[in-house]
């Protein structure tokens, strides 16, 4: 991270080089816009280089790594499961994991809440979105999530060991292996219950197990693999990391932690429904004000698919764009005082005065993160109960360094001490 803030001393398009890529690291709004808004010219980086080089490739079928009109298709097919109607009816389903959660702690207990919410939205993920009780396969998927973090960490030793092929047996290859081979089990598993009993479910797997679309088109089983491990790995690390980073700022931020509170006792009689989510402004200024501080994905990745021009510079085709959140998100251009953390920058009033991608924690244009809507949705139901339910008091640093892995992780367990 620290190397991209001195990338930016540069100017807003920077040429950067790494061994078998040529990149351009963009760090001004207007221009991370054409890129993002840019189909045709720019298309999703898939590491198709370093899956070559290091032998590595996860869920290549999947919303995440799919290009041009495959894309298309799977995106046209599972949009409708994330629409604002069906969110709706999630709303029981996070209340109930939440309270759940939130009762199994006692007062005066020591919690790990980077292990705590990883574990909630995982439950959450999978009874809202697949309708299955995670039971035995809990701890195969936190492997496996456990494992692609590790994998993608670029710090230290895990950058020079990032670099051997997944064949090499190191230790770290060994137990990635061994993660992944039990998960893709699992996901075979689920799909093969799911086939035999398709009448008792309506959820995202029995869609795209029956369901063809407009276009005639339905999915192959691979594909459908690959989509169940990116939503259960992605979709649940993201948000319990946006949890983590927002009750970490809370417990530094008294001021900020009482307007909240002011807020739940306000507005909510009880657990938040889905009707209750327009009122809860500092509660959505609160998460969106963590996400700038510590946007969960990091990074984004492009790639030029076309001789093109960025800022007045020739980009060539084949170029990687590297669009880095951390430091765009905490540009002094953008965002008075970025190191601190204030919710208030996030009223409609003040948003509006910025750039239009000065901020862009789930990406944007056609590529904007499909489960934007049920990630803020469900930091809405998940923050005002924890707030009206519980104090936690911080005991473990206040700074904590940051690692960039698959998504933005604390490099220590955020430790907090519960009290009713």
């Amino acid at each position: 991270m620290g190397f991209f803030d001195e990338l930016a001393e540069y100017g807003d398009v920077v040429h950067c080089e790494f061994p078998r890529i040529d990149a351009v690291a963009v760090f001004h709004p207007d221009h991370i816009g054409d890129v993002l808004l840019g189909q045709g010219t720019y298309e999703r980086w898939n590491f198709d280089e370093l899956k070559e080089l290091l032998d590595y490739e996860i869920a290549p079928r999947g919303l995440t790594f799919t290009r041009g009109e495959e894309w298309k298709r799977q995106r046209h097919f599972l949009q409708p499961m994330f629409g604002l109607n069906r969110l709706e009816g999630f709303s029981s389903a996070m209340v109930e994991a939440t309270e759940r959660l939130v009762a199994e702690w006692d007062d005066g207990e020591e919690i790990v809440i980077n292990e705590e919410f990883s574990r909630l939205t995982l439950s959450i993920l999978t009874n809202s979105l697949f309708d299955f009780d995670l039971g035995a396969h809990r701890q195969v998927i936190t492997d496996a999530a456990d494992e692609l973090q590790t994998m993608a960490d670029m710090s230290g030793l895990g950058a020079v060991e990032m670099l051997l092929p997944s064949w090499v047996p190191t230790h770290r290859n060994r137990r990635y292996t061994q993660a992944m081979d039990a998960f893709d089990a699992t996901v075979d598993t689920l799909i093969e219950e799911r086939r035999a009993n398709p009448d008792q479910y309506d959820d995202l797997l029995t869609m795209m197990l029956e369901k063809e679309d407009d276009h005639d088109y339905t999915m192959a089983d691979e594909e459908i693999h690959d989509h169940l491990i990116t939503f259960l790995i992605a979709g649940h690390e993201t948000t319990a990391m946006a949890l983590t980073f927002t009750w970490l700022l809370l417990a530094t931020n008294p001021d900020e932690r009482s307007r909240l509170k002011t807020e739940v006792r306000t507005v909510l009689d009880g657990p938040p429904t889905a009707d209750d989510l327009s009122e809860l402004t500092v509660t959505e200024q609160v998460a969106k004000e963590a996400m700038r501080m510590y946007p969960p994905a990091g990074m984004l990745f492009r790639e030029a698919t076309t001789e093109t021009q960025l800022g007045g510079y020739r980009i060539p085709d084949g170029t990687k764009i590297l669009l880095p959140q951390f430091t765009v998100h905490t540009d002094d251009r953008w965002f008075e005082a970025p190191d601190r953390f204030r919710p208030e920058r996030f009223t409609a009033e003040r948003s509006d005065r910025r750039p239009d991608f000065a901020y862009f924690p789930f990406g944007g244009g056609p590529h904007q993160c499909i489960g934007m809507h049920f990630a803020m949705m469900e930091l809405k139901h998940v923050i005002p109960i924890i707030a009206r339910r519980v104090d936690l008091e911080l005991l473990s640093s206040p700074d904590p360094e940051v690692n960039m892995e698959l998504t933005l992780q604390p490099s220590e367990d955020i430790r907090m001490r519960v009290h009713e």
